[in-house]
């Protein structure tokens, strides 16, 4: 069986789509709209629904209350049981395991007592509301000169704010 060698010379044109993020590549002719507030927002806002100023300040407070607990958990400070009325089995089963991986890293038992050197703190917690039951958050998290941002999914069931999916970056 005969293989012919890739030329490394040879020029390749750049796709328009590449890999499976489907990037446009090709540059934007006209500025992007600006999103204007509406009286009762306060403040421009991507939400597909309008909600009142009133209830996004409210969800924003439990959110960053809800992402300080999960930082914390992770990094060992409080135990996971803290969030598990608030979470769905993945993201429990998730900062469980986190919570697991940095104790043993650090050499501690997750959830014993304060360990983490510096203490994280919520410094912004951005919400869309995807619909009035669904909601889409960005937190930002500082320790001491350093940040890390959460991306979390909370759906609304029994009266309550679940968190069914939490990423950390």
């Amino acid at each position: 069986m005969s293989v012919t060698p890739i030329n490394p010379r040879r020029r390749v044109p750049v796709a328009e789509v590449q890999g499976t993020l489907a990037l446009d590549l090709q540059p934007r002719r006209e500025p992007p709209a600006a999103l204007t507030p509406t009286p009762d927002e306060g403040g421009p806002h991507a939400d597909v629904v309008p909600i009142e100023r009133s209830q996004r300040r409210q969800l924003d407070a439990w959110v960053g209350r809800f992402g300080q607990a999960a930082v914390e958990i992770v990094g060992g400070d409080r135990p996971v049981t803290q969030l598990l009325r608030w979470t769905s089995a993945a993201v429990y089963a998730d900062l469980e395991r986190r919570a697991e991986v940095v104790g043993r890293a650090g050499r501690h038992r997750a959830g014993q007592a304060r360990v983490q050197p510096v203490r994280p703190k919520v410094v912004s917690v951005h919400s869309f509301f995807v619909t009035p039951l669904i909601v889409e958050t960005s937190v930002h998290v500082r320790y001491g000169m350093r940040s890390r941002a959460l991306a979390a999914r909370f759906e609304a069931s029994d009266n309550r704010w679940i968190c069914t999916a939490l990423q950390f970056a």
